[in-house]
Protein backbone atom coordinates (compact mmCIF):
# COMPACT_ATOMS: atom_id res chain seq x y z
CA UNK A 1 0.00 0.00 0.00
CA UNK A 2 1.37 3.59 -0.57
CA UNK A 3 2.53 5.46 2.36
CA UNK A 4 0.41 8.52 2.03
CA UNK A 5 -2.91 6.41 1.82
CA UNK A 6 -1.98 4.08 4.58
CA UNK A 7 -1.51 7.10 6.74
CA UNK A 8 -5.02 8.22 5.56
CA UNK A 9 -6.74 4.72 5.90
CA UNK A 10 -4.79 4.67 9.49
CA UNK A 11 -6.91 8.26 10.36
CA UNK A 12 -3.75 10.05 10.51
CA UNK A 13 -5.38 12.84 8.52
CA UNK A 14 -6.58 13.88 5.03
CA UNK A 15 -5.04 12.58 2.42
CA UNK A 16 -3.74 16.15 1.51
CA UNK A 17 -2.44 16.63 5.03
CA UNK A 18 -0.45 13.43 4.76
CA UNK A 19 1.32 14.04 1.17
CA UNK A 20 2.41 17.28 3.81
CA UNK A 21 3.68 15.18 6.53
CA UNK A 22 5.55 12.48 4.10
CA UNK A 23 7.03 15.98 2.36
CA UNK A 24 8.02 17.38 5.40
CA UNK A 25 10.10 14.52 6.56
CA UNK A 26 7.56 13.37 9.86
CA UNK A 27 6.78 10.04 9.10
CA UNK A 28 9.02 7.03 9.79
CA UNK A 29 9.35 3.96 8.00
CA UNK A 30 11.07 0.86 10.12
CA UNK A 31 12.96 3.44 11.85
CA UNK A 32 14.02 5.68 8.85
CA UNK A 33 12.53 9.08 7.99
CA UNK A 34 11.04 8.97 4.21
CA UNK A 35 10.08 12.12 1.91
CA UNK A 36 8.54 10.39 -0.64
CA UNK A 37 5.18 8.20 -1.29
CA UNK A 38 7.15 4.55 -0.85
CA UNK A 39 5.21 1.42 -0.87
CA UNK A 40 4.97 -0.28 2.02
CA UNK A 41 4.00 -3.99 3.83
CA UNK A 42 1.21 -2.70 6.14
CA UNK A 43 0.85 -6.10 7.83
CA UNK A 44 4.70 -6.14 8.29
CA UNK A 45 6.74 -2.82 8.07
CA UNK A 46 6.40 -0.44 11.06
CA UNK A 47 5.00 3.27 10.35
CA UNK A 48 5.68 5.98 12.92
CA UNK A 49 4.05 9.80 13.55
CA UNK A 50 5.29 12.10 16.07
CA UNK A 51 7.21 9.01 18.05
CA UNK A 52 3.76 6.57 18.00
CA UNK A 53 2.99 3.43 15.76
CA UNK A 54 0.23 4.25 13.07
CA UNK A 55 -1.82 0.93 12.38
CA UNK A 56 -5.03 0.79 10.19
CA UNK A 57 -7.98 0.87 12.37
CA UNK A 58 -10.23 -2.33 12.61
CA UNK A 59 -13.16 -0.36 11.98
CA UNK A 60 -14.00 3.09 10.49
CA UNK A 61 -16.62 6.03 12.40
CA UNK A 62 -18.23 8.68 10.82
CA UNK A 63 -20.16 11.21 12.73
CA UNK A 64 -21.39 14.92 11.97
CA UNK A 65 -21.24 17.43 14.29
CA UNK A 66 -22.80 21.18 14.51
CA UNK A 67 -20.09 22.94 15.14
CA UNK A 68 -20.79 25.77 17.38
CA UNK A 69 -19.16 29.60 16.98
CA UNK A 70 -15.76 30.05 19.35
CA UNK A 71 -14.54 26.61 18.39
CA UNK A 72 -11.48 25.69 16.36
CA UNK A 73 -11.39 22.59 13.95
CA UNK A 74 -7.85 21.32 14.89
CA UNK A 75 -7.00 18.43 17.14
CA UNK A 76 -4.65 21.35 19.15
CA UNK A 77 -4.65 24.56 18.88
CA UNK A 78 -1.70 26.87 19.20
CA UNK A 79 -3.46 29.60 20.87
CA UNK A 80 -5.02 27.41 23.38
CA UNK A 81 -8.45 27.81 22.01
CA UNK A 82 -11.22 25.30 22.62
CA UNK A 83 -11.67 22.40 19.41
CA UNK A 84 -14.09 20.74 17.85
CA UNK A 85 -12.41 17.94 19.92
CA UNK A 86 -13.30 18.95 23.24
CA UNK A 87 -16.89 18.20 22.30
CA UNK A 88 -16.97 14.53 22.08
CA UNK A 89 -17.63 12.22 24.88
CA UNK A 90 -15.31 10.02 23.59
CA UNK A 91 -11.66 11.23 22.88
CA UNK A 92 -9.92 7.02 22.84
CA UNK A 93 -10.26 6.90 18.86
CA UNK A 94 -8.13 8.91 16.42
CA UNK A 95 -10.67 10.89 14.72
CA UNK A 96 -9.91 13.70 11.96
CA UNK A 97 -12.20 16.38 10.62
CA UNK A 98 -13.09 16.15 7.01
CA UNK A 99 -12.34 19.75 5.99
CA UNK A 100 -12.51 22.87 8.23
CA UNK A 101 -14.88 26.16 9.66
CA UNK A 102 -13.82 29.52 10.32
CA UNK A 103 -13.31 30.01 14.17
CA UNK A 104 -16.40 32.33 14.22
CA UNK A 105 -18.72 30.31 11.60
CA UNK A 106 -20.79 27.25 12.59
CA UNK A 107 -23.03 24.30 11.32
CA UNK A 108 -22.21 20.83 9.82
CA UNK A 109 -18.54 19.29 10.03
CA UNK A 110 -17.57 15.19 9.55
CA UNK A 111 -15.34 13.54 11.59
CA UNK A 112 -13.99 10.38 10.84
CA UNK A 113 -10.79 8.11 11.02
CA UNK A 114 -11.37 7.16 7.10
CA UNK A 115 -9.09 8.84 5.72
CA UNK A 116 -10.01 8.17 1.73
CA UNK A 117 -13.78 9.20 2.50
CA UNK A 118 -12.03 12.40 3.60
CA UNK A 119 -10.16 12.67 0.46
CA UNK A 120 -13.41 11.91 -1.45
CA UNK A 121 -15.52 14.75 0.13
CA UNK A 122 -12.70 18.00 0.81
CA UNK A 123 -10.61 16.93 -3.14
CA UNK A 124 -11.67 19.47 -5.48
CA UNK A 125 -12.11 16.82 -8.86
CA UNK A 126 -15.14 15.44 -7.11
CA UNK A 127 -17.43 19.10 -6.58
CA UNK A 128 -19.12 18.27 -3.50
CA UNK A 129 -21.30 21.09 -3.14
CA UNK A 130 -21.18 22.82 0.33
CA UNK A 131 -24.34 24.84 1.32
CA UNK A 132 -24.35 27.84 3.58
CA UNK A 133 -26.63 30.21 5.20
CA UNK A 134 -25.27 33.86 5.57
CA UNK A 135 -26.88 36.93 7.27
CA UNK A 136 -26.18 40.55 6.45
CA UNK A 137 -26.92 43.32 7.81
CA UNK A 138 -29.09 45.47 4.82
CA UNK A 139 -30.96 44.85 2.15
CA UNK A 140 -29.09 43.44 -0.73
CA UNK A 141 -29.64 43.83 -4.45
CA UNK A 142 -29.38 41.77 -7.53
CA UNK A 143 -26.79 43.67 -8.80
CA UNK A 144 -24.35 42.18 -5.83
CA UNK A 145 -25.58 38.29 -6.20
CA UNK A 146 -25.44 38.80 -9.77
CA UNK A 147 -21.43 39.42 -9.00
CA UNK A 148 -21.36 36.64 -6.34
CA UNK A 149 -22.79 34.24 -8.96
CA UNK A 150 -20.45 34.93 -11.52
CA UNK A 151 -17.42 35.08 -8.84
CA UNK A 152 -15.77 38.18 -7.40
CA UNK A 153 -12.33 39.71 -8.20
CA UNK A 154 -10.03 38.96 -4.87
CA UNK A 155 -6.65 40.75 -4.96
CA UNK A 156 -7.10 40.61 -9.26
CA UNK A 157 -8.14 36.78 -9.03
CA UNK A 158 -11.71 35.83 -10.09
CA UNK A 159 -13.14 33.43 -7.76
CA UNK A 160 -15.46 29.81 -7.89
CA UNK A 161 -18.64 30.88 -8.95
CA UNK A 162 -21.18 30.57 -6.23
CA UNK A 163 -24.86 29.72 -6.59
CA UNK A 164 -26.89 31.94 -4.88
CA UNK A 165 -30.56 32.43 -3.66
CA UNK A 166 -32.29 35.27 -1.27
CA UNK A 167 -34.06 33.56 1.40
CA UNK A 168 -35.35 36.76 3.45
CA UNK A 169 -34.91 40.21 4.08
CA UNK A 170 -36.44 41.30 7.50
CA UNK A 171 -36.32 45.13 7.50
CA UNK A 172 -33.09 44.65 8.83
CA UNK A 173 -30.71 41.35 7.55
CA UNK A 174 -30.84 39.80 4.43
CA UNK A 175 -30.45 35.93 4.56
CA UNK A 176 -29.48 33.62 2.03
CA UNK A 177 -28.60 30.35 0.41
CA UNK A 178 -24.64 30.61 -0.68
CA UNK A 179 -24.06 26.98 -2.68
CA UNK A 180 -20.29 26.75 -3.64
CA UNK A 181 -18.42 23.38 -4.45
CA UNK A 182 -14.53 24.22 -3.96
CA UNK A 183 -13.07 24.81 -0.70
CA UNK A 184 -10.74 27.88 -0.56
CA UNK A 185 -9.74 29.06 2.96
CA UNK A 186 -12.13 31.51 4.18
CA UNK A 187 -13.67 31.33 0.31
CA UNK A 188 -17.77 32.80 1.46
CA UNK A 189 -16.20 35.14 3.91
CA UNK A 190 -13.94 36.86 1.57
CA UNK A 191 -16.43 36.89 -1.33
CA UNK A 192 -18.44 38.79 0.91
CA UNK A 193 -16.06 40.90 2.17
CA UNK A 194 -15.20 41.53 -1.59
CA UNK A 195 -18.42 43.42 -2.41
CA UNK A 196 -18.17 45.22 0.90
CA UNK A 197 -20.98 43.23 2.99
CA UNK A 198 -19.82 42.31 6.16
CA UNK A 199 -21.11 38.46 7.26
CA UNK A 200 -23.22 38.58 10.58
CA UNK A 201 -23.88 34.75 11.06
CA UNK A 202 -22.34 31.96 8.70
CA UNK A 203 -23.81 28.54 9.17
CA UNK A 204 -23.09 25.40 7.10
CA UNK A 205 -25.95 23.46 6.24
CA UNK A 206 -25.34 20.93 3.73
CA UNK A 207 -22.20 19.14 2.58
CA UNK A 208 -23.50 17.00 -0.68
CA UNK A 209 -26.77 15.41 0.18
CA UNK A 210 -26.31 15.14 3.98
CA UNK A 211 -27.97 17.74 5.92
CA UNK A 212 -27.17 19.60 9.42
CA UNK A 213 -31.24 19.18 10.18
CA UNK A 214 -32.08 19.70 13.75
CA UNK A 215 -28.68 18.59 15.57
CA UNK A 216 -28.44 20.88 18.28
CA UNK A 217 -25.44 23.34 18.25
CA UNK A 218 -22.18 21.35 19.46
CA UNK A 219 -23.78 17.86 19.82
CA UNK A 220 -22.66 14.55 17.32
CA UNK A 221 -24.17 12.23 15.89
CA UNK A 222 -23.24 8.52 14.15
CA UNK A 223 -23.81 9.25 10.61
CA UNK A 224 -26.28 6.90 8.60
CA UNK A 225 -25.46 4.25 6.24
CA UNK A 226 -27.62 6.20 3.75
CA UNK A 227 -25.40 9.50 4.22
CA UNK A 228 -21.78 7.26 4.26
CA UNK A 229 -22.50 6.20 1.04
CA UNK A 230 -24.17 9.03 -0.70
CA UNK A 231 -20.25 9.94 -0.88
CA UNK A 232 -19.28 6.92 -2.21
Amino acid sequence: MRINKFLSTAGVASRRKCDELIKNGKIFVNGRVVTSFVDIDEKKDVVEYNGERIILPSSFIYLKMNKPKGYACTASDEKGRKTIFDLLDDKSVRLFNVGRLDYDTEGLIFLTNDGDFANRIIHPKFEIDKEYIVTVEGKMQESEFAVLRNGVVVNGERMPEARVKPISFDGKFTKLSVVINEGQNHQVRRMFEAIGRDIKLLKRVRIGSVKLGNLYRGKVKPMTEEEIESFK
